[in-house]
């Protein structure tokens, strides 16, 4: 797959078959839409481009909402794709000025002229263009005058999706981590820098690995306890992951850290991606480190049994 930052570093394709959406979680009501557009492709001799945008238009239109947390950065979402074989990643960077095309110079400039499109499969509610008037109407009437088709997603696929995303959100949110990853269609996962953290956990035998997620977007599921894999370089262990502000020891911030089962390596600065499968317990507030010691010692036990150590 290739991957362009701009539009303006794609170079135009004779027969291009494209869709557009932000595609946040590549779930599973997304990825029936990209197996229909590779089809499409496949029978048209075409290739497949994806394009998407970043920000997401929410954060530049109303940077005041740091509410906007999305299931998958903008670097995991592309590796996502990839996985899936879409040919042509588009990262369209967002802004006001692009947001101020009129609906007809956005069909031109960007559809027609730099990708090339022949095909364009959306959504009956995808709207684009100057305060979002443009839509399907606008793709149907100008296709015939530009030399491409339109094939709408039927309105219960684009329904699927919107649940399916809504559902993934709320669903980690409240540590629902099974149910997400059933939509999903692969295990939630973060990916991280591993920092050096305050030595706690190796003081009562089970040293952890603190990471810091730098995208303040990246959506992280309920405070808790995790049976986890994290893959450091090529390898996977598995492990038990904690979110919380470790009440015990009377933390302030909200940490991520894993334990990582039969491992005692130095990875400050790594990156670190960490899947996670299973919700063991919440988060909670012991009255010595003995008595959490003794939770996390039960915590092991009940991870290895759900990953099947």
């Amino acid at each position: 797959m290739k991957i362009y930052h701009n539009i303006n570093e794609f170079t135009r394709l004779k027969n291009a078959v494209v869709t557009i959406g932000t595609f946040d979680g590549v779930h599973i009501g997304h990825r029936k839409i990209i197996s229909g557009i590779k089809e499409l492709a496949e029978t048209t001799g075409g290739e497949t481009v994806l394009l998407t945008f970043f920000p997401h238009p929410r954060m530049i239109l109303h940077p005041e909402d740091e509410s906007i947390k999305l299931i998958n950065t903008i670097n995991e979402k592309a590796g996502l794709l990839e996985e899936l074989g879409i040919d042509h990643l588009i990262i369209t960077p967002f802004s006001r000025d692009f947001s101020n095309q009129t609906a007809e110079e956005y069909i031109l400039d960007v559809l027609v002229n730099k990708i090339g499109t022949k095909k364009i499969v959306i959504g009956y509610d995808h709207r684009f263009g100057k305060d979002r008037h443009g839509g399907l109407e606008d793709l149907l009437r100008l296709g015939p005058v530009y030399g491409f088709d339109v094939v709408e997603i039927p309105e219960q696929d684009i329904n699927e999706v919107a649940i399916s995303s809504t559902r993934v959100r709320t669903a980690l949110l409240n540590g629902e981590i099974e149910l997400a990853n059933t939509f999903l269609g692969y295990p939630f996962f973060i990916t991280g820098k591993v920092v050096r953290g305050d030595q706690i956990g190796r003081k009562i035998g089970y040293p952890t690995a603190n990471i810091v997620i730098e995208e303040k977007y990246k959506l992280i599921p309920a405070d808790g306890i995790f049976a986890v894999k994290a893959t450091i370089g090529f390898i996977v262990y598995k492990g038990m992951a904690y979110i919380g502000s470790r009440p015990t020891v009377n933390g302030l911030n909200r940490n991520i850290e894993v334990n990582i089962f039969d491992f005692d390596e130095e990875i400050y600065n790594q990156q670190i991606r960490m899947e996670f499968y299973n919700f063991v317990r919440d988060d909670m507030k012991f009255s010595s480190l003995d008595e959490l010691k003794a939770q996390i010692a039960q915590d092991k036990i009940d991870v290895e049994r759900l990953l099947g150590q």
